[in-house]
């Protein structure tokens, strides 16, 4: 990502951000918040907020972790966003079984899950 330099300097003060799990899944969110805009309008308040709330989850939950002081703590937010990534596995799928996604897009978004997983 390329950021202006006042942006750099705020981010360079946050242990979060130079995490590539944070990163990656940062960039999904907005992948995700883009997918989901051709999702049927009748499902604002249905998958299509919860498959958002899910990416959301992943580096909110990253960002929280690396904040804390121990390493115990860190780890138990990890494992709350590898949860939110099941979340969005089951949602991605379900939402190409309702033909909100098609193969291709279910097969992009599963495989950068999959990475963001092995990131974590």
């Amino acid at each position: 990502m390329k950021f202006p330099a006042f942006v750099n300097n705020y981010l360079n003060m946050k242990p979060h951000k130079k995490l590539n799990s944070w990163i990656k899944s940062f960039e999904f969110v907005k992948e995700i918040y883009f997918a989901t805009r051709q999702f049927p309008s009748e499902e604002k308040f249905g998958i299509t907020s919860q498959i958002r709330r899910a990416s959301v989850s992943v580096p909110v939950n990253i960002a929280e972790g690396a904040a804390r002081k121990g390493t115990k703590e860190f780890i138990h937010f990890l494992h709350i966003s590898l949860g939110s990534l099941s979340e969005l596995d089951t949602l991605i799928l379900l939402s190409k079984e309702l033909d909100f996604f098609n193969e291709k897009e279910c097969e992009q978004l599963i495989e950068k899950l999959d990475i963001i997983g092995k990131l974590i």
